[in-house]
């Protein structure tokens, strides 16, 4: 509905009038900016955008959106890849003003508000030498990524980001706030760990934290194409027996114009493995040595970094703007196969900007029960994601069509599951994305949203 129809005019202004934050209309200035998302191919046009600057704010938009009865979108930080944190008509609450970390560096533990996006986060935990597992881009928002499960570096060592999730505080559907954790509302904290913005808004998230850095052993190995083939069949062979400190990923793409690799090869086609170590340098140099000896890179660059700098090695290559569509699955195995179309279709690609990534899971991740979490993939020894990127809007079906057709070849080499942060359509794949655990977040549905107000996500839909 437009914003002039939204029933109950008195109820907009008595909402704007106690509101701490800002309301925003499409005529407002910092409309445009509010309602923009990191995915260049989304544009929505929400009747309000409530910014919020804390929780009595949230619970007023809930109050709001239910009592009004108008779609409702919640907009964190970061990519938002399939546009859900934005809607045409509704009301959006953007929590992006809410981004404050504190660290208790005795206890290991860092509140988070949901607005934070990685770099805040590995700014304030690195200050004390610690760090829990994130993502692997630092323009990432810290509630999405947690909300779906969360993995980067840290993971094969610690475990998903949910899994060291300690407590949250959510305003639930008849805006409540509820604190949630293993002992208090355990079957919310459950669901929220992996269930996406389904059972309510997330104010705060508490993290575990672990000894990490400020210096790690990391770095880029680049092979040509052409020997991509090869080099991936003794990568999984190595990998397979890496201690759980190692994440090794791999990423078919052109090579970007960075400065340590040779001018010649800049723009050519490469398959390049990311390194990391979580531990000590010395030990590392050790796990790391039988990936640095696969093959004859035209690039090693792996050595000390610091661990900050490491996080945002790669934020160059996902920029705001682009258009991106991506494409997951989740495997056991890296099998033949696969590595003939990983081959096949990096040859293919369509734009400079496209990548297709393939990260390391397994390790501690694993060794958690599929139903301890709603995140349920604890089978998942790696991840593809197909970047799919380009930046005029005359190619998206040529895109698109790429990333769909690799997505169908991998197919039968999958375990059927795929990770929620990574589905770019609105609809469609929440049972591959929540898999064993589907029927339980139901049941949740039914308490906590019965109405499903919140249904801009991935959506498991109540059955009252």
């Amino acid at each position: 509905m437009a914003a002039e129809s939204i029933p109950g005019e008195k109820a907009v202004t008595a909402l704007k009038d106690g509101f701490r934050g800002l309301v925003l209309r499409p005529d407002d200035p910092g409309y445009d900016e509010a309602r923009a998302v990191w995915n260049g191919m989304i544009d929505r046009r929400p009747a309000l955008v409530a910014q919020c600057a804390g929780v009595a704010d949230v619970i007023d938009a809930v109050n709001f959106a239910r009592e009004q009865d108008v779609l409702v979108a919640v907009k964190g930080a970061g990519h938002n890849i399939a546009g859900n944190a934005v809607c045409d008509d509704g009301l959006v609450i953007d929590l992006s003003p809410m981004h404050a970390v504190r660290v208790d560096p005795e206890a290991r533990t860092a509140r988070v508000e949901p607005g934070a996006i990685l770099a805040d986060v590995d700014h304030e935990t690195q200050a004390f030498g610690l760090a829990t597992p994130v993502g692997y881009n630092s323009t990432t928002g810290i509630a999405g990524l947690t909300l779906g499960g969360g993995f980067g570096w840290l993971s094969r060592k610690y475990g998903m980001t949910v899994d060291n999730l300690r407590s949250v505080d959510v305003v639930t559907a008849d805006g409540q706030l509820r604190h949630a954790s293993e002992t208090e509302n355990g079957d919310l904290f459950w669901g929220v760990r992996g269930g996406g913005g389904n059972f309510g808004v997330v104010t705060s998230f508490e993290f575990d934290l672990h000894p990490v850095g400020p210096e790690v052993l990391s770095g880029l190995l680049i092979h040509p194409l052409a020997d991509a083939a090869d080099v991936l069949r003794e990568y999984r062979e190595v990998a397979a027996e890496a201690p759980d400190e190692a994440a090794v990923w791999f990423v078919l793409r052109h090579a970007p114009p960075l400065p340590f690799i040779p001018e010649e090869w800049h723009g050519r086609k490469v398959l390049i493995l990311a390194a990391f170590y979580a531990g000590d340098v010395d030990a590392g140099e050790g796990a790391l040595r039988p990936f640095r000896e696969i093959g004859d890179p035209i690039v090693d660059v792996v050595s000390p970094h610091q661990y900050a700098a490491w996080q945002q090695a790669f934020d160059a290559l996902l920029t705001e703007g682009a258009r991106n569509y991506w494409k997951s699955h989740n495997f056991v195995e890296i099998t033949d196969g696969m590595i003939e179309n990983f081959v096949e279709y990096a040859a293919s690609m369509p734009t400079p900007l496209s990548e297709i990534a393939c990260a390391q899971l397994g390790g501690a991740i694993n060794r958690v029960p599929v139903e301890a979490t709603a995140y349920p993939h604890r089978d998942a020894e790696f991840v593809m994601n197909l970047h799919t990127r380009w930046e005029d809007p005359a190619r998206d079906e040529e895109c698109i069509a790429w990333a769909r057709e690799l997505y169908d070849a991998m197919t039968p080499h999958a375990t059927g599951g795929v990770y929620v942060n990574f589905v770019p359509e609105e609809v469609g794949e929440e049972r591959a994305a929540y898999r064993e655990n589907y029927d339980r977040m139901i049941e949740l549905k039914n308490e906590y949203d019965p109405e499903n107000l919140f249904r801009m996500n991935q959506n498991v839909e109540p059955t009252v």
